[in-house]
């Protein structure tokens, strides 16, 4: 039997919320948008990912309001997406999602590491331990000791290197 699409049966805001983002692709998508990917063909070659799931994806999440796609070339068209205010609100339930895997499914450490850079404080448990709150833009993102760089797609050659979360990754 197919699973549905939807939890129309449930009145939770968790249910409406696994509705948008609950899809095993959206989160790793909405991860590679926190690091900078913007681009179609990045997100592919990174992600691996089926064209038309990758296609439909990132259109439901434009039509949803979490990203928005912006023209960066016209002849030919091309598009980037980029996350909106309401796509930024989901960085600590992402970050915290990741954190709970490098402490309980990763052998060797965290692959990233989180730091904050008004203060220089790794982030935990989605917040900078010496500041409280923080907003991605604000982050800088680095390998970690559990980081493999077997990878060599153009998005993990890039991020071997430290970047701050949000701003555009270009890999070309």
């Amino acid at each position: 039997m197919a699973l549905g699409t939807d939890y129309g049966g449930q009145d939770c805001s968790l249910a409406k919320a696994l509705e948008l983002v609950g899809e095993r692709w959206t989160p790793l998508i909405l991860r590679d948008a926190f690091v900078g990917v913007r681009r179609y063909r990045d997100f592919l070659d990174h992600l691996d990912i089926p064209r038309a799931v990758l296609a439909a994806r990132l259109q439901a999440l434009v039509d949803a309001g979490v990203m928005t796609k912006e023209r960066y070339q016209d002849a030919p068209p091309r598009d980037e997406y980029v996350l909106t205010a309401m796509g930024r609100d989901l960085w600590p339930a992402l970050h915290l999602l990741s954190q709970w895997g490098e402490r309980h499914l990763s052998e060797h450490g965290p692959r990233r590491v989180y730091t904050h850079l008004s203060c220089g404080s790794q982030l935990r448990n989605g917040s900078c331990p010496t500041c409280g709150a923080v907003r991605p833009e604000d982050v800088e993102v680095r390998p970690g000791p559990g980081a493999t760089q077997t990878r060599t797609d153009a998005v993990s050659v890039a991020l071997r290197e430290p970047h701050r979360l949000l701003e555009p990754l270009r890999t070309s």
